[in-house]
């Protein structure tokens, strides 16, 4: 059996990770008798936890929120865990960036030195795109504001700020009626934060993005969720920027064969599908939002390449050969010229 204060540390834990633990469950969880659970119980009541027992066909403990809660413990996993997301916090975007630098140093003054010396050899370092602009920030309450509306299904009014404006603070309000929504998920995407809803002027299903966003109070009234096409958040967004109509799979996917080692294919090939045809043979289906987009992707391979199908693509590296034969037949400018990179 472990010592006491191990134990209660242990109990604690447990206790803060669901809501509510079955005093069998508890026991045989620590390796102990409901007896001793009983009296640990009551020592962290000692201490201040709000421990409450509650009845049933079990009979178990909840450990209840409240203003007099004491310092919470977090065992190694979850301080390491708690560490890491607060360092990948800095870089969402979600104008929170300073409060969890603060945050993560003040978790890190109470750990244990063992520990303080995992999360200093465990630093995360993000590497953002490179972008000519960085990616817009959004206000904390603002995301507040929308995820409260989500999680009480009220209908939302914002205004919205047009795409050519980099921020919804620039945008008049005047200049275009407010958007009516029933806001469904706040997720992010690439970088940005955007609000998945149905607009009810639209009558359809659209994405917006958070930084545009201006709320408008007061909200809307309830409402009843619908059920997204699909039924995945994730698949039905990532299906939206690939310009499919809530589908997860691009709307235009080609087939070809490129004399080219299948390895050095799928090395550069995230979502494809690379079939090995022979040592320098290799078979590639892949899906682009446009056929010209997808046949450029293609082309980027130094290798010939047979178009299995459809005739969409075909037509394609058609025309992309017109566009780069008409390209590299132009009048070069003059030398004296400086060239725009």
């Amino acid at each position: 059996m472990p010592k006491t204060s191990a134990r209660l540390l242990s109990l604690l834990s447990l206790l803060q990770a669901r809501r509510d633990w079955p005093g069998a469950l508890l026991a045989e969880r620590l390796d102990i008798s409901p007896r001793t659970v009983r009296r640990d119980v009551d020592r962290l009541r000692e201490l201040g936890y709000p421990i409450v027992a509650f009845k049933g066909p079990d009979g178990g403990y909840r450990l209840d929120a409240g203003t007099e809660l004491p310092p919470l413990l977090f065992d190694d996993e979850q301080a390491v865990a708690l560490a890491i997301a607060l360092q990948i916090a800095t870089t969402t975007g979600a104008g929170i960036e300073e409060a969890a630098m603060r945050a993560l140093t003040t978790v890190r003054q109470v750990m244990l030195a063992r520990l303080r010396r995992r999360i200093d050899a465990l630093q995360v370092t993000a590497v953002e795109r490179p972008t000519t602009r960085p990616d817009p920030q959004v206000e904390s309450g603002v995301l507040m504001t929308l995820s409260a509306a989500v999680h009480a299904r009220e209908v939302l009014r914002f205004d919205y700020a047009p795409a050519s404006r980099p921020g919804a603070g620039d945008h008049d309000p005047a200049a275009t009626p407010p958007r009516w929504v029933q806001p469904h998920h706040l997720v992010t995407w690439g970088g940005r934060w955007y609000l998945l809803a149905w607009d009810l002027d639209r009558e359809d299903w659209r994405t917006f993005r958070a930084d545009r966003i201006t709320p408008r109070t007061p909200t809307g009234p309830r409402f009843t969720p619908r059920e997204l096409p699909g039924g995945d958040v994730a698949a039905f967004v990532a299906g939206r920027f690939r310009g499919s109509d809530g589908s997860d799979d691009w709307p235009c996917r080609g087939e070809v064969i490129l004399h080219m080692p299948a390895a050095a294919v799928t090395r550069h090939t995230r979502d494809g599908i690379v079939e090995e045809l022979g040592p320098n043979r290799c078979r590639l289906v892949l899906g682009s939002w446009s056929w010209p987009a997808l046949a450029a992707v293609i082309g980027r391979f130094d290798a010939d390449i047979e178009v299995v199908g459809p005739p969409e693509l075909t037509d394609a590296f058609a025309y992309l050969a017109r566009r780069y034969a008409h390209v590299a037949t132009a009048t070069p400018q003059p030398i004296n010229e400086p060239r725009v990179r």
